[in-house]
């Protein structure tokens, strides 16, 4: 069979892009990520550099061309230079992205660059260092900043702002935003607030529509769409008048792309999902410690992605959809 036929599922949809959850660890505490109350997985429950590079390998070989790696925050897991330098390595590997909270960015960014990666997600939900603190958790608006602006000065070919945006916490923000994209060859994305796990509770309130930020956007001048490359994630974008950057648009609840998604999720606990806002999963770990062959993950990967639903059942009316999963734990 060939890695075409290995990775294509019943609706058609060629899954080309593996997101890798590498840690279930983070350095912030994100109102809509890691609320109070989970608990955080011990070291041995978590997979190895070695059985990710394994599963990546496999799964490179049969169609793979993207993976991101994300958390938690990817990059306060020890050893993690070596691990990318490892991953950057793999032949038939074409692209390797990086997303991260940007608190440790500036004192890595010479290790990532030497490591090959130059493609960088960095989640920043307010521009407002107080308004940061109470969304994070965490004083560290000025650190994250600073990585960016780093990141820009090196010569970093893509970097996009990650900014989930929540109705009555930062929509007031949407504008500023927006305005970076201006000045700077920044792809600021907002993304839908997503009710989903613990962080559900008592937080629909705060969703806003990408049509809504849209609008509101559209007051800065004609917005023009930008045509995206079929390894592209799943945001529609857009670009402001004679702007040096664009936005970016991700809906999945209000206007959901499940009919073009390309991609798999491995935790950080070893456990391969073909949906994130569905909790079943095919666990990959428990074949990896118990002597599974190459054959049998290649045969687990065919299946999930066979099993890939059509499309998630989250609607900005429900709480938690069919999805009760940890974000840190399943990678944001």
């Amino acid at each position: 069979m060939s890695a075409k036929a290995l990775l294509t599922d019943t609706f058609a949809r060629t899954i080309s892009y593996l997101r890798v959850s590498i840690t279930d660890q983070c350095n912030l505490r994100c109102m809509y990520c890691t609320p109070d109350g989970i608990k955080k997985l011990a070291n041995i429950d978590l997979l190895t550099y070695e059985e990710i590079l394994r599963i990546v390998t496999l799964a490179v070989g049969m169609g793979i061309k993207k993976v991101r790696l994300t958390g938690g925050e990817p990059l306060v897991r020890r050893g993690v230079m070596d691990f990318i330098r490892q991953l950057a390595a793999l032949p038939g590997l074409t692209e390797i992205r990086l997303t991260t909270n940007g608190v440790l960015l500036a004192d890595m960014l010479d290790d990532l660059y030497e490591a090959g990666i130059r493609k960088l997600n960095i989640s920043l939900d307010s521009l407002q260092a107080d308004k940061f603190r109470r969304i994070t958790g965490r004083d560290n608006f000025t650190r994250v900043w600073h990585g960016i602006e780093q990141a820009q000065k090196m010569g970093f070919t893509a970097i996009k702002i990650n900014v989930v945006a929540m109705l009555g916490v930062n929509d007031d923000e949407i504008l500023d935003f927006a305005k970076l994209t201006i000045t700077r060859p920044l792809q600021v994305r907002f993304i839908e607030f997503m009710p989903m796990g613990a962080a559900a509770a008592n937080q629909r309130d705060k969703f806003i529509s990408a049509a809504e930020i849209i609008q509101r956007i559209a007051s800065l001048g004609e917005l023009t769409p930008v045509a995206r490359h079929k390894l592209h994630g799943p945001a529609r974008i857009l670009k402001l008048p004679a702007a040096a950057g664009t936005i970016g648009l991700i809906s999945p609840l209000s206007n959901h792309f499940c009919d073009t998604c390309n991609r798999l999720r491995l935790t950080s606990e070893g456990r391969l999902r073909a949906c994130l806002l569905t909790d079943n999963e095919t666990d990959l770990k428990h074949v990896l410690r118990t002597g599974g062959s190459d054959t049998e993950i290649k045969k687990l990967i065919f299946e999930t992605v066979k099993n890939k639903p059509r499309g998630h059942l989250l609607s900005q009316t429900q709480k938690t959809g069919n999805c009760h999963g940890s974000m840190s734990r399943i990678g944001g």
